[in-house]
This record gives structure tokens, sequence and C-alpha cells, in this order.
């Protein structure tokens, strides 16, 4: 399928009625022939699906076209698209850095979301980055265990490519809340071994309260979000 660029204020409409019928976010994107990521951006950019309002995202969709309009300069190789890419690049790996990926994993995270290619082999991935195929696999291992990216076979079924989907996030968040449940039963059992009066118990039972908090929202917030990009199906909700 071949996507169109840009959202029009009809679309912004359509994509109001939608969410007013409660359906998900990937019927509206098919219906609207746009990646589901798409249709989720500019609701979430726009109040969110309970105060979306069409025509005042389009209101703010024109405001920053203005904001950010230049000067046309002539294109060139290595010209000021070039530029504006690699510069993007640094800076969304900088930020994946920060939640604590390593350097270069964040930079293979940054590339694959900013390739149009469906998908990109290690080898591609050593060349964009200029590291040895040895750092890329390193990179890649550590982020498919997270779930940030997938791997599949290639066309030539020669060898594999990685890519990003719209679940990526999703699976890492579930991953991170086996591993804070992994935390909240350690403490818990700590308390069993300190005492529940003492101050060392007392501190476990606190951290496992709080790590189960979070925990049952992590996992509640990646169910409710696929829920709206699969659709509003009565009683699909894990809330409880």
């Amino acid at each position: 399928m071949s996507y169109r660029t840009r959202l029009t204020a009809a679309d912004r409409q359509e994509i109001a009625e939608g969410l007013a019928r409660g359906i998900g976010y990937a019927e509206i994107a098919r219906r609207l022939a746009r990646p589901t990521s798409t249709v989720s951006r500019e609701v979430l950019r726009n109040g969110g699906p309970n105060r979306y309002q069409p025509q005042r995202a389009q209101r703010a969709t024109e405001q920053r076209a203005r904001r950010h309009k230049r000067p046309a300069e002539p294109a060139a190789t290595g010209g000021p698209d070039d530029i504006a890419t690699r510069e993007y690049l640094d800076r969304l790996s900088a930020l994946i850095t920060q939640t604590g990926l390593p350097r270069t994993a964040a930079k293979v995270m940054a590339t694959l979301y900013a390739d149009n290619a469906p998908g990109l082999t290690a080898a591609d991935l050593a060349q964009r980055l200029q590291v040895s195929p040895a750092t890329v696999s390193a990179a890649v291992v550590l982020l498919e265990t997270q779930g940030l990216i997938r791997r599949e076979r290639n066309a030539s079924g020669r060898r594999d490519r990685y890519l990003i989907d719209d679940d990526a996030w999703v699976r890492a968040t579930l991953a991170s809340a086996r591993q804070v449940h992994l935390l909240a039963e350690a403490a818990h059992q700590g308390i069993a071994v300190f005492g529940a009066a003492t101050p060392a118990g007392s501190r476990l039972g606190t951290m496992s309260e709080f790590l189960t908090f979070v925990g049952h929202d992590m996992v509640a917030s990646a169910e409710r979000w696929r829920q709206l990009l699969g659709g509003n199906e009565p009683g699909g909700s894990t809330d409880s």
C-alpha cells in the first residue's frame, strides 16, 4: 500500500468521527490509507482520543508549518537535507541513550526509525554507522532482548534484517514490567529474611509495594495502547 504524506482537514474530520464511534487507530488509518503511527501521533499530539478536535488540530498544524518554513535553497548532494538528517539522528540517539541504552544500540534504533527501507541488515547498519559488524551484532542482540527491534529473513533468504514496528515500545514496556515484577518479588521475600518490624524489612516492604504498583500500571498502559491500535472491543481491557 502506498501512503499519502500529509493529513488534510477532511482526514482530521474523519479521525474525529472514528474516535467518536470508538474505532481503533489501526482501522481509522486503514480507511485513510495512512500508517497507524501517523494517526496515533496526530491524536496524541492534539489532546488525546477524548479531547481531539479536528479544527484545532488543523490550525495547530498550519501554525507549525508557518513557524518552520524556511526560504528555499538549491538542492545539492550533501546539502541542507543531509545535514538536517544527521543532526536529527544525533539528537534522537542521544535522547535514547539517556533511557539507559548503550550509545551504539541507541544509534541503531535511531537509524532504523529514520530509514524508509523495510528493515536493514547488519551490514547496512555497520556501513551507515561506520562501526564494525561485531559492534552492530552486540547492539542488535541487546535491542532484540528488550523487544525494541525484531529480526526477519530478507527476500533473498540469506541475511537477516532488523526493523522497528508500531509494537516495539509495547514489547519493551512489557519486558520492563517483568523485570520490575521480579524486583518486587525479591523485595517481598526480603521481608521474611530480615523481619517486617526491622528497618531493612520496612524498606524492602515499601520497595515491593511501589514496584508492584508501577509494574501493574506499566502492563495496563501497554494493553490500553494495544486496544487503541486494534480497536475498542467491549470487555477487551485488562484493567482491574
